[in-house]
């Protein structure tokens, strides 16, 4: 089954089993380490994701893989929170962290660049999926479907982090 049905199914399953606990579900990847495979799950809790509830998380959806069973051969589950540089994925990500600093990369240049830090602003869906974020006064318009990666800059948190060229 190719890797990326299998991310499908799991976020499927996982999202329903975090929206019942009252978490939720950030990402899902399935990749080859080494001579592993590694289906993580990220979560975010409110108030924060801490140990129990990623075991509690890993506990149930253990459970459920095992009753239906979609991943063919081995495989290592990991569940942990998705960390001070959180992506950002479902357009919901995008309106509920308007107001802090983001950093986006793109798949291909944009108005002279392939990466943009700034404040987000939120997302509009008509007629096209646009990312609103603010870099300094200027407020530019990044259309979803040419981004690549999304995610909260540490700094939003209150720590220093990794420098990045602005």
């Amino acid at each position: 089954m190719a890797k990326e049905r299998i991310e499908e199914i799991i976020s499927k399953l996982g999202t329903k089993l975090a929206d019942d606990l009252g978490y939720e579900l950030v990402d899902v990847e399935y990749r080859k380490e080494g001579s592993d495979w590694i289906l993580r799950c990220f979560i975010d809790c409110p108030g924060g994701t801490g140990l129990e509830e990623c075991q509690r998380y890993s506990e149930e959806l253990s459970k459920l893989l095992d009753e239906i069973d979609p991943i063919p051969g081995s495989y290592l589950l990991e569940v942990s929170s998705p960390g001070l540089e959180r992506p950002l994925k479902k357009d919901r990500d995008f309106e509920r962290f308007a107001g802090q600093q983001v950093s986006l990369k793109l798949h291909q240049i944009y108005e002279g660049s392939k990466t943009f830090q700034g404040e987000l602003l939120g997302i509009r869906t008509d007629p096209e999926t646009i990312i609103l974020i603010k870099i300094k006064e200027e407020v530019k318009e990044i259309p979803k479907k040419i981004l690549a990666k999304a995610e909260l800059m540490p700094e939003t948190f209150g720590f220093e982090g990794r420098k990045t060229k602005k």
